[in-house]
């Protein structure tokens, strides 16, 4: 199952509907890993005519007044897409007090809700807009990932997490990915495209 994946940065060739990227025929869903406007989930959705989740970023402000249409916020929720499991967390590290920001031990309460829902069905991919602490983030208060999410992946093991908010532009599609165990971390900024089959 062939996923788009998109964060932090309106990629304007995704949207010529007469001339896509060759390399995005066949996708199946779409995933928004966050601090994109509403709109261009939207239209998104529409272009390639798929089911598109999502979770929110930092700067995402305005989805409450204008959520995108016909899109799925996956924020603290499991939702199963043809055999795959996916699960995702929106925001960053609390740094100022903003929308979609969280502590570590808000984060950690979060994840831990969703221990239940893990055990009973697994999970195959995790969506997040910030990334793990230390695999890939920053060191300023903003980019600082989550050190709660080292704990999510080694106890559930997806195959993928997908993530936004650290903005770098790659030379090599292979710079984007680590490993975390038996887990591939995806650096989505600007858009990616990767498959994976149901179990």
């Amino acid at each position: 199952m062939k996923i788009l994946t998109v964060a932090d940065t309106v990629t304007e060739k995704l949207l010529d509907r007469d001339n896509p990227p060759p390399e995005l025929a066949g996708i199946e869903f779409i995933i928004g890993c966050g601090d994109l406007p509403p709109e261009y989930l939207t239209a998104l959705r529409s272009i390639y005519n798929v089911p598109l989740y999502y979770v929110l970023g930092n700067h995402d402000i305005r989805y409450d007044a204008a959520p995108p249409v016909g899109c799925h916020a996956i924020h603290r929720r499991l939702v199963v897409h043809h055999g795959i499991r996916i699960a995702g967390f929106s925001g960053s590290r609390w740094y100022n007090g903003n929308v979609n920001q969280y502590t570590e031990k808000e984060m950690t309460r979060y994840i831990r809700r969703m221990w239940f829902k893990f055990w009973r069905t697994g999970v195959d991919l995790i969506v997040t807009h910030a990334p793990p602490r230390y695999i890939g983030d920053a060191e300023d208060p903003c980019h600082r990932g989550f050190h709660a999410y080292h704990k999510l992946l080694a106890k559930n093991k997806p195959r993928y997490m997908v993530h936004g908010h650290i903005h770098r532009i790659f030379q090599d599609d292979a710079e984007r990915t680590s490993m975390f165990g038996t887990t591939q971390v995806i650096n989505s900024y600007g858009y990616y495209t990767f498959e994976i089959e149901p179990v």
